[in-house]
């Protein structure tokens, strides 16, 4: 078995600083040896911080670099056509989320996995975020009994950082699949089915406060597990300033567990010997969740190791969205499953 894993970069946006600063910190076996950016001077860049070659096409990549690995941030729309594409090559598969927009898609990536026989992983980040494992293995010590319900909440005050495009695709809804839900919420809804186990059905409202964007800025949802437990989502994307508010609050029968509003939330549990809380792991952060998640990923190719989470797990968070925005048109309950 070989010893590195070679990845090629396919978009070089945003979310590449954060794989790559997490390679650095976290999965030293990885070595980007191929950058690929339609925007060339972007896939430069990144070539010549880490010693790639960089191309302007997938085609032009897969056709003359070295890498046995491909890690894919690109827009919603162009997963599936670039998975398929990877996956015909004979490519590990590193996919950022959703998976794909719509379920048909994404039905047609597992089967392309399948006949590839290769690694296939959509990085959903929350899965490694280490606040976020620290609570679950708070919450399985049984230190707040059992959960009685919980609240998550992405209120993220708007941030022109994720929309520097002249024409960002986040702003439009046949590239994105929709807003805030389907996008970044998914980091929301992970967690709860991490706590709570498998989402049954939603309801919900959508609003579009933020009017740069086509899909919703604002959600507010109740939803119910398979357990009969219930948690609310609340995700909000709105150019105004919030109130201090926990991103998330997981209720039980001894105590509560809450994250700090901030991508660096400190995780605190408050019972009958902590009512003003007790600090149970200092603050690490949500970017300190990419270097474990690269890091699963090689694992996986490198050793044969299975996932945390494998790329059907995934399908949850898109459900759910896609459930929300269903309740939001209908007034109803919707099933997460059927």
């Amino acid at each position: 078995m070989p010893e590195t894993l070679k990845l090629a970069f396919v978009g070089c946006g945003a979310i590449a600083r954060y794989h790559l600063d997490g390679i650095k910190k976290h999965a030293p076996r990885i070595k980007v040896t191929a950058t690929v950016d339609l925007d060339v001077d972007k896939a430069r860049a990144y070539a010549a911080e880490t010693g790639a070659t960089a191309f302007s096409s997938l085609d032009e990549a897969l056709a003359h670099g070295d890498f046995d690995a491909v890690d894919l941030m690109l827009p919603h729309d162009l997963h599936e056509a670039a998975a398929l594409q990877c996956f015909a090559a004979g490519k590990h598969v590193l996919l950022e989320k959703p998976m794909a927009l719509e379920l048909d898609a994404c039905a047609r990536i597992l089967a392309a996995a399948k006949v590839a026989g290769t690694v296939f992983m959509v990085a959903e980040n929350a899965q490694y975020w280490p606040e976020i494992v620290k609570a679950a293995e708070v919450i399985e010590s049984g230190a707040i009994g059992d959960i009685i319900t919980a609240r998550a909440a992405f209120t993220y005050e708007f941030d022109p950082y994720w929309f520097k495009e002249e024409k960002p695709w986040r702003y439009q809804k046949s590239r994105a699949g929709g807003g805030i839900t389907i996008d970044g919420g998914s980091h929301w809804i992970r967690p709860l089915r991490m706590w709570l186990g498998e989402i049954d059905e939603v309801v919900g409202i959508i609003g579009h406060p933020l009017k740069e964007m086509e899909g919703e800025s604002l959600t507010r949802a109740l939803l119910r597990f398979q357990s009969g437990k219930t948690a609310v989502f609340d995700a909000m994307m709105i150019d105004t300033v919030f109130a201090p508010d926990p991103w998330w609050r997981i209720t039980g029968t001894k105590g509560e567990l809450t994250i700090d509003t901030g991508f660096e939330g400190t995780l605190r549990l408050f019972d009958a010997a902590h009512r003003q809380g007790q600090l149970l792991l200092e603050p690490k952060g949500y970017a300190q969740s990419f270097g474990p998640e690269l890091a699963d990923f090689a694992a996986a190719v490198l050793d044969g190791k299975a996932l945390a989470a494998g790329p059907e797990q995934s399908l949850g968070e898109l459900r759910t969205a896609l459930a929300i925005y269903r309740s939001a048109a209908s007034g109803a309950w919707e099933k997460v499953w059927t």
